[in-house]
């Protein structure tokens, strides 16, 4: 449940004890009572959160299930550990705050106490989901398709759009006319000559002339740029 990475990254600054015997203590033996527990755990003693694991892990798991089995249908088991690794960052952030607030004097037991933040955290992450939009799985999402550009293709297409209807203003009425009959309606040269009442060899040295000025203005373009 709780590994020596998980308290590095979630425990910030030396470990203290608040009210509490001092966590600079050595212990040696294994704990006995809650407290003793507790004091080895304020102090990140490995021994301890081992013995913690032991004593409480499957506590916290049967707290979590019993919240999330009604809700079998959209949490899975790997919810359930999401949750477990919850609680442990709770526990474990800003110096181990929480763990901190226990106060066994009260006659609480360290159990009930952990089995209650399980539920509580169970509860909060079902809310969380909830809030968020329904989503497929893997397989579903790789089955997808559609004819339709992607949203990358559809801005690179408006992207040229925009870049050539600029050089095109450079060009005059009647180069204009050729290239939306050519290029953009795909008309062969014989269409071509036929809309704009000229010769098939002027569509041809249009077509090239056309090409070589559109080549001259990228070029032109990409060394400003």
């Amino acid at each position: 449940m709780f590994t020596e990475s998980t308290r590095q990254v979630a425990t910030s600054g030396s470990p203290r004890s608040v009210g509490m015997a001092s966590a600079t203590v050595p212990w040696s033996r294994e704990p006995t009572t809650e407290v003793d527990l507790l004091h080895r755990l304020l102090a990140d003693d490995e021994g301890a959160w081992r013995e913690f694991n032991a004593r409480y892990g499957r506590l916290i798991y049967r707290c979590i299930t019993r919240v999330t089995v009604r809700f079998s249908g959209v949490v899975t088991a790997e919810d359930v550990r999401e949750i477990q690794g919850m609680l442990c960052v709770q526990l474990l952030a800003n110096n181990k705050s929480k763990l901190r607030t226990f106060e066994p004097n009260r006659g609480n037991k360290l159990g009930s106490w952990l089995g209650m933040l399980a539920i509580h955290t169970a509860y909060d992450y079902l809310r969380r989901i909830r809030r968020e939009p329904r989503r497929g799985s893997v397989t579903e999402a790789e089955s997808l398709s559609s004819e339709l550009p992607d949203p990358f293709e559809t801005l690179s297409i408006r992207e040229r759009a925009g870049i050539l209807s600029e050089m095109l203003a450079e060009f005059s009425l009647k180069d204009r006319q050729f290239i939306t009959l050519y290029y953009g309606h795909g008309l062969d040269p014989v269409e071509v000559a036929d809309r704009m009442d000229i010769s098939v060899k002027t569509v041809y040295s249009k077509k090239h002339k056309i090409r070589a000025r559109l080549e001259a203005i990228l070029a032109e373009r990409r060394l400003a740029a």
